[in-house]
């Protein structure tokens, strides 16, 4: 017998509890925090770069060879992490406001906040208020409109919208939330039986949460900007999709040939498909684009707080030493016999090629 909804929502809790005690570095100076909300160690690849008029004529096919690795989660004897390699050494970095071309044509500045964030359920967005609270005129922009009629819609027309102001209904949050069915059935199947979703609110073609170009606060997401002058992580001031992306977590039970289940936790790459049939209308994505591969760090090592909230500080660390192995197979100069290292199998095809 399969296991229930209630028993995989419960797993999916337990695992997410497991990375939240992560420490936090020190506040840093406005210098640093502008530094870390940009883009370091970005070296586009040599030849590569979006065309402004049709960006997405620079990204790779989405169907090429990976190298996965499986294995037990030390924290839990009754799951397995199923980590996409080729991903997680992938010299990918967000280049939002050096280069990033935008989810929607004309809206660059945009990144990939035009559509608002969905939140995965009622506890995503009580966490969000909790911090919505400590925002100010000067930090956020839109805070006078957002306090005053709410920064939060529901989803079901949202989509679809190209007004300034979405159409779907505005919610305002007065510290109670809606009851549950407003987030699909609570397991993350979003069924649409179960009532519209909730998200942040589009307010003149974005995200209300979005700080314009020449905002004198700082431009990009004011949740973002307030972890950083706080010396938080931004996962712990974000929507819940809005600090995994472009990293995809998924579940599945797997019955082996035993009869014993064991809860299979994928954790690869959110490319295209990961939005549904419309992520292949993206005006542009970052993760299968060259110009988003010049990282410094491989994403393993760039998104350790954010993988380590999704997969607990043992499975992390699990999951580095494979990476660091992998990488460092590749990197060997020459075996002792003489003879070259073999190259990197499977590397992802957006990734600057290695040096002769």
């Amino acid at each position: 017998m399969g296991k229930t909804k209630a028993a995989k929502r419960q797993k999916q809790d337990e695992a997410a509890q497991l990375g939240r005690g992560a420490q936090t570095p020190p506040p840093a100076s406005p210098a640093a925090q502008a530094a870390a909300y940009s883009t370091p160690e970005v070296t586009p690849a040599p030849g590569a770069g979006p065309d402004p008029a049709h960006p997405r004529t620079e990204e790779t096919a989405l169907d090429f060879p990976r190298a996965w690795v499986e294995f037990p989660d030390p924290a839990d004897a009754d799951q397995v992490f199923r980590c996409d390699l080729t991903w997680l050494t992938s010299r990918w970095n967000c280049v939002f406001g050096q280069g990033c071309q935008g989810i929607r044509p004309g809206r660059a500045t945009d990144g990939c906040c035009t559509l608002g964030a969905h939140f995965s359920d009622e506890d995503d967005e009580r966490r969000v208020a909790s911090h919505v609270a400590r925002l100010t005129p000067e930090t956020w922009q839109y805070h006078d409109v957002g306090m005053a009629t709410g920064w939060v819609q529901e989803a079901a027309d949202a989509e679809d919208d190209e007004e300034d102001d979405a159409e779907g209904e505005v919610t305002e949050y007065e510290g109670e939330l809606e009851d549950e069915d407003d987030y699909g059935n609570g397991d993350g199947d979003g069924d649409a039986d179960d009532g519209p979703e909730r998200q942040t609110r589009r307010i003149d073609g974005a995200c209300i949460f979005h700080n314009r170009p020449g905002f004198a606060g700082g431009q990009g997401c004011a949740l973002h900007m307030l972890a950083l002058r706080e010396g938080k992580e931004p996962l712990e001031t974000k929507p819940d999709v809005c600090w995994q992306l472009p990293i995809r977590r998924t579940f599945e039970w797997v019955e082996r040939p035993d009869g014993e289940q064991v809860l299979v936790v994928s954790i690869g790459e959110y490319d295209r498909r990961g939005w549904g049939s419309g992520g292949h209308d993206l005006h542009w994505w970052c993760t299968s684009a060259p110009s988003a591969h010049g990282a410094g760090k491989p994403v393993y090592e760039s998104y350790r707080p954010e993988l380590t909230e999704l997969m607990g500080e043992s499975g992390y660390e699990r999951l580095a030493e494979l990476c660091a192995q992998r990488l460092a197979t590749a990197a060997a100069a020459a075996t002792p016999s003489g003879f070259p290292a073999l190259p990197l199998l499977a590397p992802h095809p957006a990734d600057p090629a290695p040096p002769n």
